[in-house]
């Protein structure tokens, strides 16, 4: 065997690793590594202006007294919850029960929390349990978040996409693809949502919305998956409660995440699983202990000193993230309208550049006159200076996407400024080229960055 030949080949490997959806994050990690001095206007990463090492044991100090003090452990049992392997469901789920009511106005069971290794893990733990043979499907909202999608090829779910609509969500379109899959002899098990400041999309569901979406969600008898990252960076614009938080007849699943509103090193998230479910004996369980045996042959449990870093970071703020993040969501609420803003200054009146106008979460999608591709991405950051994301990735079996996605979290204002001039740039050199719009500048040369 020389250099060039394989041990394996791709045929003989797991179908999905061929799948566009596993290779997305992947290769817009390797773009921004490549070309590091680009503007990042497509990393959602939340900000390290705030970020303090110093946090890190101060919080992980507060979690122990709290072992100590609150629940009564001794040091060697403190050392133990914190140091050894530990339980599989957590052990924060008080404090995430506390923090989800204080916060979002959820009631739960603490026993309905499981803790897991960021939300990612939460969604596959999810997936795996609803996926029972070939018949299920899951339906999201499209565009839609390119993570739920790579991890529902990971248990070889399909993806069945409903139209957003004026309000998050085309209501009818979902009701309409429930009962063509099950005319079809599929069976439509759950609809991933985003109701608030949605990843990729910016939009956000009203609370009529959200009523009828879980009027529609009883009647049809299909779950909601509510993912809700953004949430507590809701801009100038009131709260709008949460889907859990309307929800009478546990027909939401609930996914949290710690990474946005604590810290994205710690990989901490949580799922918020009431659902009853009956074992073949007639005992009735909780959804949260069947996610609970998943996690346990997967990742056996998440890092205990990972969740006692946040565990400390709810205690020194009572549970209350909202609060907590004050100044982050004033920071992403100025970035955001520095953006929508500088649109409006670089394309005054353009009707073949158009933009959302979200009010809060990271992101702005911008559309134009030409097909936007991972080539142009990679163009864009050699040539221009300047990162975004191509919408295509949060499609599925969509070609010719005309849009991108600006993202306001993990830049100063100053970087807007630059990164906006730099994309208007490529705009017009791309019309020009392409001749479409307004191009100015000849044959699409690039230009300065």
């Amino acid at each position: 065997m020389n250099d060039h030949d394989a041990d394996l080949a791709t045929g003989t490997l797991f179908g999905a690793l061929e799948d566009p959806a596993l290779n997305s994050m992947n290769f817009l990690n390797e773009v921004a590594i490549r070309y590091p001095d680009a503007i990042p206007l497509a990393a959602g990463r939340p900000s390290e202006e705030f970020f303090d090492l110093a946090d890190v044991p101060r919080y992980l100090d507060a979690f122990c007294r709290y072992l100590a003090d609150e629940l009564g452990q001794t040091g060697e049992q403190v050392r133990r919850t914190v140091l050894q392997y530990g339980r599989t469901k957590g052990i924060i789920h008080e404090l995430v029960a506390k923090n989800v009511l204080l916060d979002e106005g959820i009631a739960v069971d603490p026993e309905s929390v499981v803790v897991t290794a960021g939300c990612q893990e939460a969604m596959f733990l999810v997936l795996r349990a609803l996926r029972a043979d070939e018949r299920d499907v899951l339906l999201a909202v499209s565009p839609t978040y390119v993570g739920l999608t790579g991890a529902a090829r990971l248990v070889d779910l399909p993806v069945r996409p409903v139209r957003t609509g004026e309000h998050g969500i085309d209501l009818d379109d979902l009701v309409a693809v429930i009962r063509r899959e099950r005319a079809a002899g599929r069976r439509p098990r759950a609809c991933y949502v985003m109701p608030d400041f949605a990843n990729p999309s910016g939009l956000s569901m009203d609370l009529e919305t959200r009523r009828r979406l879980l009027e529609v969600a009883e009647a049809e008898d299909v779950l909601l998956l509510e993912d809700n990252p953004y949430g507590l960076f809701h801009g100038d614009s009131d709260r709008v409660p949460t889907l859990k938080a309307l929800d009478r007849r546990r027909r939401v699943v609930y996914l949290g995440s710690f990474a946005k509103t604590v810290l994205p090193g710690a990989r901490v998230g949580y799922v918020l699983a009431d659902q009853r479910v009956a074992a073949a004996d007639g005992a009735v369980g909780l959804f949260a202990d069947q996610l609970s045996k998943i996690k346990s042959m997967l990742t056996v449990n998440t890092s205990p000193i990972a969740q006692a870093v946040v565990g400390g970071r709810l205690l020194a703020h009572g549970c209350r993230l909202a609060t907590a993040n004050a100044r982050e969501r004033a920071l992403y609420a100025g970035n955001l309208r520095r953006i929508v803003d500088g649109l409006a200054e670089r394309f005054p009146r353009d009707p073949d550049v158009t933009w959302t106008v979200p009010a809060g979460g990271f992101f702005v999608v911008v559309t134009v006159g030409f097909a936007v591709d991972d080539r142009l991405l990679e163009r864009s950051a050699r040539d221009y200076g300047v990162l975004w994301t191509p919408m295509g990735h949060f499609y599925d079996s969509v070609t010719d996407v005309r849009s991108l996605r600006l993202s306001c979290s993990a830049v100063s204002g100053a970087q807007i400024d630059l990164g906006l001039d730099r994309l208007r740039k490529l705009i017009n050199d791309r019309r020009s080229a392409t001749g479409t719009g307004r191009g100015r500048l000849a044959d699409g040369a690039p230009g300065e960055p």
